[in-house]
């Protein structure tokens, strides 16, 4: 395997979308169905024109001088890439590919949770890693360096629809991703899965299970149910049915500047008889890399830097909002509510600084690459999954009622007759009454509404129930050998005294 030490020189090239190209890309003919339609054109249609260009923004970010050294770097293979985009050798790799992050989640505040550099987690060790995958490596590493070089926009569905989840999954082939035949060309999957987050403006989908679903499945038993692939989104027999848009739902931006831009829809996707080519599978009736591929791979370890970096970034934007809200209300040197801000700016900085640790204190991975440490990863995952519900509780225990003395719309704010009335009962400590219900109307979208109680949802699911994170945490912990330390720990404090006091040489 070539090493970075010894890597010939190439030619860089670069193939990144730009905001353009990526909208064009978009209108392939894919099947999404919307209340009762299947829509002809995702990039005009109300419920995805304005997240589409916010995503359309992070691509010509890519393009932007100032930008260009913090996001983008050049692989072994020559490709101008996104920094997360390409594998991490060092620690310094990992942190700079942090800032690459960063930058591009300032450009959505954080509220986008699963924009391209998601699911790059997963594609960039495929540079390194791609044998793993046995006699389909050579897909593996052709897709990487599909991803890499465009910067493509993945998504990815691990999860079973909750459909008779006490029965084994193989009692439910008529629900579950299910191999029906293959051919010369390929194979033909049927089945649905959950929850495609922005998938609707992806270029693909990665098709596997997650660590809970693996650590069920039996070789000679799950054989035609254990499939790893990626598939277009326009591919013939796949389709996606969206939840409601609460983008199309939006009124306006002044009453929801971030439903009405930051949306991801999550849609169902629904496989019939969908083709899969040769070239886009990587791992076909194979129980045993169908179940590691998850820890093994490291897009457990590199998904969480990517997450943890992304909610850091919406913990800055939560504290910007408390304290302005209370200081719109004159109760920012209240004692109580100084403590909430000051909980939320502490359980920012916690996350943050679990990203510095998963960068600078990396584990080994696949060809010569690093990750995160596994543990310190479960660890992240955690309390990520848990820290914005009180986020939330916090919200509305110190604003009390704040958010909801309010205006109907914009237009009362706009009505000569009204306005006198608005101006002189509705405005702020220090601010006039536009300013304070904009502030609240902000307020409002992010922490009350239909588009926040989603967020909140998310947050708390969108790395695996909390059962599964603990017993990943303790399974890993005794895999890794951490359960004996913590034991030898215990029997080196027992074996320093006994029945008749300290033995000889203790205290």
């Amino acid at each position: 395997m070539t090493t970075p030490e010894t890597t010939p020189e190439v030619t860089e090239s670069n193939r990144m979308y730009n905001g353009k190209s990526f909208l064009e890309s978009m209108d392939d003919g894919r099947e999404i169905w919307f209340e009762g339609e299947r829509i002809k054109s995702i990039t005009t249609h109300p419920a995805f024109i304005n997240s589409g260009r916010s995503v359309a923004g992070l691509y010509d970010s890519l393009h932007d001088p100032a930008k260009a050294e913090t996001l983008t770097t050049v692989d072994r293979f020559g490709h101008r890439t996104h920094r997360f985009f390409a594998p991490s050798y060092s620690a310094d790799d990992l942190l700079a590919s942090r800032g690459a992050i960063e930058s591009w989640q300032r450009q959505t505040f954080g509220w986008m949770g699963r924009t391209p550099d998601y699911k790059a987690a997963f594609m960039a060790q495929l540079a390194e890693g791609h044998s793993y995958y046995g006699q389909y490596a050579d897909n593996a590493l052709a897709w990487y360096k599909k991803s890499a070089s465009r910067v493509m926009f993945i998504n990815h569905v691990l999860i079973d629809p909750p459909v008779d989840r006490s029965q084994n999954r193989t009692d439910v082939r008529d629900v579950y991703v299910t191999v029906d035949r293959e051919d010369d060309n390929g194979i033909y999957v049927t089945g649905a899965k959950m929850v495609a987050t922005g998938s609707v403006l992806t270029h693909a989908t990665f098709v596997a299970v997650n660590s809970g679903v693996a650590s069920r499945m039996e070789a000679g038993r799950d054989d035609d149910m254990a499939l790893v692939f990626m598939v277009d989104m326009n591919a013939p027999g796949l389709k996606m049915i969206c939840r409601p848009s609460y983008e199309a739902s939006a009124r306006s931006p002044f009453e929801a500047p971030l439903a009405s831009r930051f949306e991801e829809n999550d849609s169902v996707i629904i496989f019939k008889e969908c083709f899969v080519p040769w070239e886009n599978v990587f791992a076909y009736r194979d129980v045993e890399t169908t179940k590691g591929f998850y820890a093994n791979s490291g897009f457990f370890n590199r998904y969480n830097l990517q997450s943890a970096t992304r909610l850091s970034v919406k913990l800055d934007f939560a504290a910007g909002m408390l304290l302005m809200g209370a200081e719109a209300t004159g109760t920012d040197q209240f004692r109580g509510v100084q403590t909430a801000i000051g909980e939320i700016i502490a359980m920012r900085e916690t996350m943050w600084a679990m990203t510095t640790a998963m960068a600078l204190d990396p584990e080994p991975s696949i060809g010569g690459t690093v990750v995160p440490r596994l543990l310190t990863a479960a660890a992240s995952r955690l309390y990520a999954t848990n820290c914005w519900h009180r986020v939330r509780d916090l919200f509305e225990a110190y604003l009390a009622g704040a958010p909801i003395y309010t205006v109907s719309g914009p237009k009362d704010l706009l009505n000569q007759e009204l306005r006198p009335d608005i101006d002189q009962y509705f405005r702020g400590t220090g601010m006039d009454a536009e300013a304070r219900i904009k502030l609240f109307k902000l307020i409002w979208d992010g922490m009350y509404s239909e588009f926040a109680g989603r967020h909140a949802m998310y947050e708390r699911n969108y790395a695996g129930n909390q059962e599964q994170q603990r017993l990943d945490a303790l399974r890993w912990a005794k895999e890794r050998g951490d359960a004996d330390r913590y034991r030898t720990l215990i029997n080196d404090c027992m074996a320093s005294y006994d029945l008749n006091g300290w033995l000889p040489g203790q205290p």
